[in-house]
């Protein structure tokens, strides 16, 4: 059984405690964190990939990136969808779903976050910032 000690010392609200904290942030922004030893910007991780440290910061990201890798998945949904890998600007690397046709989209496009979290999947949502069909032309 445990019992709360009133010596124990608890990190205080808003303090680097390696998780995200989407209370009191933006919905509609995408958040990421960076280590205090490395300055490594990482999603989603409770420890750091480079140096293992735990001291990790909470930040807000521009919601600017670059498509990566992109597939088109058939299973388990009516239509065709993709989901790609976005390099974001400040170094991080999130799995979502980019707006558009699924053939379209490629490595090297240039997207923008469009919501922070779909609805159905809970992934996040971006946009194509260029033409989608410039290679056609």
């Amino acid at each position: 059984m445990y019992h709360h000690s009133g010596n124990a010392v608890h990190p205080a609200a808003g303090s680097a405690t390696g998780l995200l904290e989407p209370a009191g942030h933006d919905l509609e922004a995408l958040y990421f964190q960076r280590c205090a030893w490395c300055g490594t910007a990482m999603y989603h991780r409770v420890l750091c990939p480079v140096c293992r440290g735990s001291e990790l910061r909470t930040e807000r990201s521009e919601g600017v990136g670059t498509v990566r890798h992109s597939t088109v998945v058939h299973r388990n949904t009516p239509a065709a969808r993709n989901v790609s890998l976005i390099e974001m600007n400040e170094g991080f690397v999130v799995r979502g779903r980019v707006m558009g046709p699924p053939i379209g989209i490629h490595g090297g496009d240039r997207v923008r976050l469009s919501t922070a979290k779909d609805p159905v999947r809970g992934e996040p949502v971006f946009q194509l910032l260029d033409e989608p069909y410039r290679a056609w032309t």
